[in-house]
């Protein structure tokens, strides 16, 4: 039930279209990028005022109470009777169907937050819907409690009822979370405490990154638009936008430096209190990855930089006929690079097509985002920034939120939460409790979504300096999903770390973004006044601490995964859904061995690090 609550928190959300979803919807936006869809949420809830919200939240509050009056105090000695497990497995699917309408009012209240952050009654009927669904899953909290201190032996026998094995899994990943419980009384503290705490705070962060405007020029932008100005062909633009973004970071230091350092202690009191010895171990239990195959992770990248950044970040200045380049040239698009903004329907066939060649099947469950209205494509005033694709619940479907400008890099991301999207649709008749997946795993859908969206435009690529430019959008993009997130990583680390021996300021965090980043980025890139502020910005430090090395760990798998595929196509597709089906199932280890692959072997990394030193390899054999 806490997945609920958290789900709600790094949730998602829509404009004033959420407000009435069946009323007949706005037209949708048009720009350069041409006609783009808004998302349907009426197949969640007619609306925030609708009475089915209130029957539901109702029915929830009615639910949790009766569960707990009919389960608590009971679980060992009913678990341990002869039908025990028959038993357990009642109780088990009662409290599935709780989490599966808990999941529809928590992803029906964070899509419609998403969508507008700045309307005051979505961001209250946000803010009540999450009161409500922690109050209501406090009489649970008892269930996993109890369940984890029945005897191994005991759990074991009451597994051999084919209705409870069902449900393995779970029960396995459940009990693998028993070092680290407390007490009810203080679990219960911590749960009730979470709204007003680190859920709060995290609401604060989202509000105040979407209410920002940066002047560039003669216009007030929001962060969306002027990040994406980095990447405009014109140096002006991009120095301007550069220079906004620091200016008012600069203005908001003390907030952002403030919600960081709470909620780095409130990680720091939570992981005390739970015996975690490393920072980032209760990311690692979500995750169910060992430390020391991330461990093994970062040192491989950490140990790449020069070949990999360095080397490209040091080709590129060339291309600009410079010894270096600033940061905000960073992502600027090539000089060789081809003009012109490409349209969402172009998009869409281009994405369809590389899924549809590797899997029709795959391609159907995609073009369903398109024709069943999944999918909220527009920059709007207030709208959460970036991309996403939210799983809502098995008994409904995702929906993903793009920020789409036209650019190569948003068809890519396009292609990136598309891949998650239909990842989730494939594991979403696992049910509830075992259809989400571990976020290492996550990530691969995603990242081989684009990668075969890549293959597919550089296949269809014959100008020379196209294909040039193509390859080294994909290197960037490699370099953006392994070395950075990597980087961001090592900040985070530090950044917590430090933060156990007191309060860091704003100038102090910054000054750890810099030596993070100049480590990474190397000598090719000029740090300039104001990028130490640009650590601001980054929702994964505020949303999912340690989030960040998942697209690492995402990207160099799907790299040596696309390398099998390539070597044996034949029944690939078949077993690479037959993966994505299994969502929460199976381990990682356990998925990956039907194509050869181990993690845990310390060239598994470097395997995947090869690919992309290839690729620079290629473009500096073009010139």
């Amino acid at each position: 039930m806490a997945s609920r609550v958290s789900a709600l928190r790094k949730s998602p959300a829509k404009s004033k279209s959420a407000l009435k979803a069946k009323a007949p919807a706005r037209k949708a936006a048009r720009g350069k990028a041409g006609k783009l869809p808004e998302w349907n949420l009426a197949d969640l809830y007619p609306a925030i005022d609708a009475p089915e919200v209130a029957r539901d939240l109702d029915s929830l509050d009615a639910d949790c109470a009766a569960f707990e009056a009919a389960y608590k105090g009971r679980i060992a000695d009913r678990v341990a009777a002869a039908d025990g497990g028959a038993w357990l497995a009642d109780a088990v699917k009662a409290y599935e169907a709780i989490d599966d309408l808990a999941g529809r009012l928590a992803s029906f209240a964070g899509l419609a937050h998403a969508g507008n952050t700045v309307d005051p009654a979505i961001s209250k009927f946000y803010g009540d819907v999450s009161e409500r669904i922690t109050a209501a899953s406090i009489h649970l909290l008892f269930f996993a409690l109890e369940l984890n201190r029945v005897d191994d032996a005991v759990i074991a026998r009451a597994l051999q009822t084919p209705a409870l094995n069902y449900y393995r899994p779970w029960i396995e990943d459940l009990r693998k979370d028993k070092p680290y419980q407390l007490e009810d009384r203080v679990e219960q503290l911590f749960h009730e405490k979470s709204v007003s705490g680190y859920a709060a705070w995290n609401r604060q962060f989202d509000q105040t990154i979407s209410a920002l405007r940066f002047k560039v020029g003669a216009k007030d932008l929001a962060i969306e638009p002027t990040l994406t100005l980095l990447q405009d062909r014109a140096p002006a633009k991009r120095k301007a936008a550069a220079q906004a973004l620091a200016k008012t970071f600069k203005a908001n230091e003390r907030t952002f430096a403030l919600i960081t350092n709470t909620l780095a202690k409130d990680k720091e009191i939570s992981d005390r209190w739970r015996g975690f010895q490393d920072i980032a171990d209760s990311r690692h239990l979500a995750n169910r990855v060992e430390r020391e195959v991330v461990d093994a992770l970062v040192a491989s990248v950490r140990a790449a930089y020069p070949r990999l950044s360095h080397r490209y970040y040091r080709m590129k200045a060339r291309w600009f006929g410079k010894k270096s380049l600033p940061f905000w040239d960073r992502n600027a698009p090539l000089p060789f690079a081809a003009t012109g903004q490409i349209g969402w329907n172009d998009a869409k066939t281009t994405i369809l097509k590389a899924y549809g060649e590797f899997s029709p099947q795959m391609a159907a469950i995609a073009e369903r985002f398109f024709t069943d209205r999944w999918i909220d494509a527009p920059v709007r005033p207030g709208k959460a920034p970036g991309a996403f694709s939210h799983p809502t619940t098995p008994s409904a479907h995702p929906y993903v939120l793009m920020n789409y400008q036209g650019k190569p890099r948003d068809v890519m991301t396009l292609a990136h939460e598309l891949g998650h999207g239909v990842h989730q649709v494939l594991a979403a008749k696992q049910g509830a409790l075992m259809a989400p997946t571990p976020l290492t795993l996550a990530e691969t859908a995603s990242v081989f979504g684009e990668m075969l969206t890549f293959k597919r435009l550089l296949a269809q690529t014959k100008n020379a300096k196209q294909r040039q430019a193509l390859l080294a959008g994909k290197v960037e993009d490699m370099i953006n999903t392994v070395v950075r997130q990597i980087a961001f990583y090592s900040f985070e680390r530090a950044v917590h770390t430090e933060r156990r021996n007191g309060e860091l300021t704003a100038q102090r965090i910054g000054e750890i973004w810099l030596s993070v980043q100049g480590e990474s980025l190397g000598p090719a890139i000029e740090i300039k006044p104001g990028y130490e502020t640009y650590w601001m910005y980054i929702p994964h430090f505020i949303h999912s601490p340690f989030y960040v090395y998942a697209y690492a760990f995402g990207d160099c798998l799907v790299n040596s995964l696309y390398a099998v595929y390539e070597r044996a196509a034949d029944g690939f597709a078949e077993r690479y859904l037959a993966m994505l089906s299994a969502g929460g199932t199976r381990h990682y280890s356990e998925l990956l061995a039907p194509f050869g692959l181990d993690a845990k072997d310390p060239q598994f990394w470097d395997g995947g690090l090869s690919v992309i030193e290839g690729l620079i390899a290629e473009l500096e054999a073009m010139g």
